[in-house]
């Protein structure tokens, strides 16, 4: 068991997000290297001010631009589009370890008579014709279907005829996203795009609990510290139940792949990955840390147990986005603003593409955070930051 206060617990899980000192990510090689560390990153298509996926690397990586991501995807084929925690974006390299989901949507997906029919329609077309969007597609009318798999972002019922077909084989894995053009999918056969020796090799973790204990202790990972309890870091984990989850931090502790976090305040035993006690080690030496401001995403890897940052950090974050205006406590899309080690705020900002405008319509403090000249100057040099990495020429204050 190794103890730590709540400082240095906060100063851990930091270093390890690469958001406290010096930039441990930088360039193409370091958004490419978090991915990697996190497994995965959500990816959701709402771009008020930057798509989630985004402002996950933003925040991390130094030089990062949205075309550095699009280049990983689309050019560089390093990383791929694909359901993980929710739609994600993970590296190419884990594709066979997703293998069991593609075959339930093969063996589930099919829910009326004329879809293997549609299917084939669609593979030839592209395969002659190249990548295409259910807007470009040939198959016209409106069915109802219902994907086997809730979390490729099609949740049934009536839907445009072109876009289910071509959202079966995405879940499938007979399709891939080729690029997207705004919040639209353009899809592409997998074997023209994923290495042929992925898409052969079958799935490294056939036996179901082993798969759990690879998720799971792959979402420690992106956190940085985890307890054995609801969460949503689990989500989309399937059979991950309260009994499976216990016995799989079992046998995680008992194979030496994570160690027990006893934290200053927090009732719950807490975990990290193995890998990451140079962490701790570093922490523990009580080093001074250059403290940087950033603007996380809404849903930020290290923000995916809400519960554990409110207890840690005394922050408490809910993404309003889904909630009435009228009973929203701050805005529709609103970032947690980190100082150094500490939540300072959340600042809503709004991007005007066509005029290239970065609009600040508000920033909330936290309680007790004292507004100084060197808090406010950092602030105001993220926020260029920011409007750069939206491609804004003019910031504009409300």
């Amino acid at each position: 068991m190794i103890h730590l206060t709540n400082r240095q617990a906060r100063q851990f899980m930091l270093l390890k997000q690469g958001l406290l000192g010096k930039y441990r990510f930088v360039g193409k090689q370091g958004a490419f290297e978090y991915v990697r560390q996190a497994g995965c990153i959500q990816f959701d298509p709402v771009d008020v001010c930057g798509k989630n996926a985004e402002l996950t690397l933003q925040s991390r990586v130094k030089g990062f631009t949205k075309q550095t991501l699009y280049e990983l995807l689309y050019e560089d084929r390093l990383l791929v589009d694909f359901p993980d925690k929710n739609l994600s974006i993970f590296p190419i390299e884990d594709w066979p370890y997703f293998e069991r989901y593609r075959k339930a949507a093969r063996e589930g997906g099919m829910r009326f008579q004329e879809l293997p029919e549609l299917e084939e329609a669609a593979k030839s077309y592209i395969a002659e014709n190249g990548e295409v969007s259910s807007d470009g597609l040939p198959i016209e009318g409106d069915i109802h279907w219902h994907s086997a798999i809730h979390w490729s972002g099609q949740w049934g019922g009536k839907t445009n005829a072109a876009r289910a077909v071509l959202e079966q084989l995405y879940s499938t894995g007979e399709l891939v996203i080729h690029h997207k053009q705004g919040a639209r999918k353009v899809y592409a056969l997998a074997r023209d795009y994923v290495p042929s020796r992925l898409l052969e090799m079958s799935d490294p973790l056939p036996d179901e609990f082993q798969h759990l204990k690879w998720r799971v202790l792959r979402r420690i990972s992106a956190v940085g510290l985890l307890w054995n309890r609801p969460s949503d870091a689990w989500l989309n984990i399937w059979g991950l139940k309260s009994q499976e989850r216990s016995r799989v931090f079992g046998e995680l502790l008992g194979e030496g792949k994570i160690l027990e976090i006893k934290v200053e305040g927090i009732r719950n035993v807490l975990y990290c990955n193995a890998g990451d006690l140079p962490f701790i080690n570093k922490v523990l030496e009580g080093d001074i840390y250059q403290s940087r401001c950033e603007f996380l995403a809404p849903l930020d890897c290290f923000l995916w147990d809400r519960n554990l940052i409110k207890e840690l950090f005394g922050f408490d974050y809910r993404w309003e986005i889904y909630t009435p205006a009228v009973k929203r406590k701050y805005g529709f899309y609103v970032l947690p603003v980190l100082y150094g080690e500490q939540f300072v705020g959340r600042i809503e900002a709004v991007v005007d593409k066509k005029t290239g405008v970065l609009t600040v319509k508000n920033i909330w403090f936290e309680d007790g955070v004292k507004q100084t000249k060197k808090l406010s100057g950092e602030i105001d040099r993220c926020v260029k930051r920011f409007a750069k990495f939206n491609e804004c020429k003019e910031i504009q204050v409300k």
